[in-house]
């Protein structure tokens, strides 16, 4: 079997992979690479998702790559038209001509004597194994498992006589016009559903154990637009881009900092939106301060309005059992239903559930500490792409590709060939999120640690990372470095490193 050697090989095409191939080649165009994408096609995530309505939580201008402006007028933009951009995206700067399709990464083992992971990729529908070879392996594949969503395991759900459809397996062209639908969940993906769902069904009920955050906002952005016809592209992208990741920021330090006042704010916009007759109490207010979980944005009120206008409703309370026609509730009430929508959440699934070894020995990454919220502890020359929970994914995916990048030309400066974070028993560990949501604390314990102390410590915070990974050391002392043919991962006399 013919082995390809590559320096880097990227996992997955989607918005980081397709990020993570730019800026390789913008910065280190001397490394070869190559993108290893287990699906047919470009897009991940937005090629992924086809449910009603599919579209972003984030605004583009922060959503969108640093390199590439948004241009279109919807700063809150539908799945296909992300999915259209990731794509041009690719092809405008050659990342497309890299990528190997249908090549699902299962395997990636470590050699300290070669300083290279030999990969392991099973290719097609026939699952023919395909091996690489590579100096640096760079994993963009996001966060949650590609097989399936989470549904929780109802009572009754057999005897059901509708379609129950969870959101990541939506069928290609549904007709669910006329019909009654009900939606369990009040997260990002429900408060999508529900109000597109609500144009042509006979009525959409939103049915949630507890309420979340909702706040609405604009589909496009005045100012950005304005900005775009008086300004360069450039410009103006790269100042609304700031604008919103400074707004971002004061919103998210105000509501830790003063959560009732944020809590009190919040609600006061929901009732503006649904009036005083409404019981914003009951559906609308969360037993949680604001950013303990993840904010649910509707633009242009839409899920408010499909309230208002009675074809959608909420109704906050848990499931008994299913029947043959519908849901019966643990306060007696019974919801009639054709379709039952689970928006029950995610799984998440660290690196694809990608295997992991080094010299031979299996590597738990749960039991590692995260480097910079990128690196593995102990784990030499592996690198992961994950974006925030409090702002936009990609503001720090494209930190993380510039810092991978500085990483990889200090290397070669220097001669070293491997690098890794170096465990350090006397820092104080916490949970990798500090973060509420179900999808979160169902998985935690798979992911690995992080610490109180940077560069251990995850910030959630744009600015911080910016400094620090832009513009602080590579080698800080805790990343250690190495040729071949050494042994272990220790730091040599340098006098130059320092400066680095």
């Amino acid at each position: 079997m013919t082995v390809e050697h590559f320096d880097v090989l990227i996992v997955g095409a989607g918005l980081s992979g397709v990020g993570a191939g730019y800026h390789l080649q913008t910065n280190c165009p001397n490394k070869t690479y190559a993108i290893l994408e287990g699906r047919e096609a470009i897009g991940g995530t937005w090629d992924l998702f086809r449910y009603p309505g599919i579209r972003s939580d984030s605004d583009m201008y922060t959503l969108g790559y640093a390199f590439k402006p948004w241009r279109e007028a919807k700063a809150i933009a539908d799945g296909p038209s992300i999915l259209r951009y990731v794509r041009e995206t690719a092809a405008e700067h050659g990342v497309d001509r890299h990528i190997r399709f249908r090549h699902h990464v299962k395997r990636a083992a470590w050699s300290s004597a070669d300083s290279r992971w030999t990969v392991e990729a099973e290719r097609g529908p026939d699952k023919e194994i395909v091996r690489f070879t590579c100096g640096f392996l760079f994993m963009c594949s996001g966060y949650y498992d590609y097989a399936g969503g989470y549904t929780p395991d109802f009572a009754g759900i057999d005897q059901f006589e509708g379609d129950v459809l969870h959101p990541q397996k939506w069928p290609d062209n549904y007709d669910y016009a006329g019909k009654r639908v009900v939606v369990i969940g009040s997260g990002a993906t429900a408060v999508t559903l529900v109000p597109e769902m609500a144009k042509t069904a006979a009525h959409v009920v939103m049915l949630q154990r507890s309420p979340t955050y909702v706040v609405s906002r604009p589909a496009e952005d005045a100012l950005a637009n304005s900005l775009r016809r008086r300004l360069p592209a450039k410009l103006a992208y790269d100042i609304i881009r700031w604008r919103n990741v400074l707004l971002g920021m004061f919103f998210f330090n105000m509501a830790r900092k003063r959560p009732e006042k944020t809590k009190e704010r919040l609600l006061g916009l929901v009732r503006e939106h649904l009036g005083p007759d409404y019981d914003v109490a009951t559906h609308f207010t969360p037993r949680y301060n604001p950013w303990d979980q993840r904010l649910c944005l509707v633009p242009d009120a839409d899920l408010f309005d499909a309230i208002k206008a009675g074809s959608a409703s909420v109704v906050t309370d848990h499931i008994e059992t299913f029947t043959p026609k519908g849901l019966k509730l643990k306060s007696g009430q019974e919801l009639e239903a054709d379709i039952v929508v689970t928006a029950t959440g995610l799984k998440m699934q660290l690196l694809s559930g990608l295997e992991v070894s080094v010299d031979g020995e299996r590597v738990d990454l749960s039991k590692t500490m995260s480097y910079k919220g990128m690196m593995y502890s102990g784990v030499p020359n592996l690198a992961s792409a994950f974006g925030y929970t409090n702002a936009s994914w990609t503001l720090k995916c494209d930190l993380t590709c510039e810092y991978i990048c500085r990483l990889l030309n200090y290397m070669d400066q220097r001669g070293w060939t491997r690098c890794a974070p170096k465990p350090d028993a006397s820092v104080a560990e916490a949970p990798w999120l500090d973060f509420s949501s179900g999808y979160i604390q169902r998985s935690i314990d798979q992911f690995p640690r992080q610490g109180l102390v940077k560069p251990w410590k995850l910030h959630q915070n744009y600015a911080l990372d910016l400094v620090a990974l832009r513009f602080g050391s590579v080698d800080d002392g805790v990343m250690q470095f190495d040729a071949p043919n050494k042994a272990g991962l220790a730091a040599a006399a340098d006098p130059e490193r320092a400066a680095a």
